[in-house]
């Protein structure tokens, strides 16, 4: 039998086994010890009986007028006579006997004193200088019979107390495992970035020195993490101005260049520098998104953010059709975090999709954010990993590669997910990204609008 896992179920069944060897231990000698005390308690009952009957037989014995004769005494109403006792002469002729002995057991005088046989136990006493004796018998079953009710009055409570005992453990283990287990649930219900120390004010001496280390690794963890992104923040921040000037240099040395060749390689400097910039600012967001406060204390609607990213998008290409609804969408979203998720998706199907169709988006009124275009199929084990930081749909797409996992990123943040379709559903051909953005009820977001 394998050891339990659980920690509730080890106490329980090693207290629960320790409880009943300790008590079949205690009952096993208690009953040995009874049974000494009850053999001395029926030695002393056989002896008392000796002791008791031998007078009155005297006087019976020597009042008679015939010697030698045998007087069995005979019953008064029936019973269960468990000594039995005979007096007999110095001849060993038996003069008196109980109505239930059986002179065949008792065997021949020995003296005063205790004596046994296979089937008896036996106490002799004699009066008149030895010439009379008595000796009374007690069947060893009967002492036997008695041992055994002890033992069974003994080791019955066993068969209700032991379980009775169980489920008392197992509810006690239960309770005072209860912090523990409630430690455990807040862990469970952390998300993936949260790194902020676990509450555990309430365990057990022995599991605190765990949390504490825990919690400690949380903080290394998150001051690591903190690093990292103030890191990507700085250098993406430093490198604006640097970049910026380098452009402008760049388009500066084409517009006053008249060689071809010349014009054509700060045409190629300025392209790079301006791919450098963007994947510039999408570190900045996606530090953003792992960092920052996305969930605010105040809501507004969706459709604002949505449409102030799709006209700004709409300066350079005039390809995007949005449905938005009638009524307002509203959510504690962060506008900002909702503006950099819309132009992320609407940026990649720009990047990705057929110039021929325009990029669809469409915010539905429970929140449900669309972004589909038209394209070449993508592979399932490439739509798998889209996600995923500096993946590329093909080694020859220009772009960042984080794009999807700065949406990636701030949804998972939000408590939802990016869901990836290829091609669009009902299409042979296609590319679909959805978000479920957490909005608020169509009621509540129809008094915000009349607000």
């Amino acid at each position: 039998m394998s050891t339990p896992r659980s920690l509730q179920a080890r106490l329980g069944w090693s207290i629960g086994l320790l409880l009943t060897l300790l008590w079949i231990g205690a009952a096993s000698a208690t009953a040995v010890l009874l049974r000494h005390e009850m053999d001395e308690v029926f030695d002393a009952a056989l002896q008392e009986t000796a002791q008791r009957l031998l007078p009155l037989a005297v006087v019976d014995i020597v009042g008679r007028e015939e010697d030698g004769v045998t007087q069995r005494l005979a019953a008064i109403r029936r019973h269960d006579e468990f000594f039995t006792y005979v007096v007999r002469d110095a001849d060993g002729r038996i003069l008196l006997q109980s109505h239930a002995a059986d002179p065949g057991v008792f065997p021949a005088y020995g003296g005063p004193g205790f004596a046994q046989t296979a089937t008896h136990r036996f106490y002799s006493e004699e009066a008149l200088q030895g010439t009379l004796r008595i000796t009374v018998a007690e069947p060893l079953d009967h002492r036997a019979a008695v041992a055994r009710e002890i033992q069974m009055g003994l080791g019955l409570p066993i068969l209700v107390v032991i379980p009775v005992a169980l489920v008392a453990i197992l509810i006690a283990a239960r309770a005072n495992i209860a912090p523990l287990r409630r430690f455990r649930d807040r862990l469970e219900a952390r998300g993936a970035r949260d790194l902020s120390p676990v509450p555990a004010e309430d365990l057990p001496s022995e599991i605190a020195p765990v949390a504490a280390t825990l919690n400690a690794l949380l903080e290394r963890l998150k001051a690591a993490f903190d690093a990292e992104r103030s890191f990507a923040t700085n250098a993406a921040h430093e490198l604006r101005t640097p970049l910026a000037g380098a452009i402008a240099q760049a388009q500066r040395l084409r517009s006053e260049t008249s060689d071809p060749a010349a014009g054509e390689r700060a045409a190629e400097i300025e392209a790079t520098l301006k791919r450098l910039t963007r994947r510039a600012e999408r570190l900045m967001q996606l530090a953003r998104a792992e960092g920052a406060r996305l969930r605010l204390d105040r809501t507004s609607d969706l459709r604002t953010a949505i449409q102030i990213v799709v006209k700004e998008i709409e300066r350079n290409a005039d390809c995007i059709t949005l449905r938005l609804p009638d009524q307002p969408v509203v959510s504690d979203i962060d506008p900002d975090a909702v503006g950099i998720l819309c132009s992320n998706l609407i940026e990649n199907a720009l990047r990705h999709g057929s110039t021929r169709s325009p990029v669809e988006v469409t915010l539905t009124a429970d929140g449900e954010l669309t972004v589909a275009n038209e394209g070449p199929i993508v592979a399932p084990e490439t739509l798998a990993r889209l996600t995923e930081r500096f993946e590329r749909a093909g080694s020859s797409t220009d772009g960042s590669g984080i794009g999807l996992a700065i949406v990636a990123t701030i949804a998972e943040r939000v408590g939802s997910s990016v869901v990836l379709r290829s091609p669009r559903p009902g299409q042979g051909s296609g590319f679909e990204a959805s978000v479920r953005l957490p909005a608020l009820s169509r009621e509540l977001s129809a008094g915000a609008g009349a607000d």
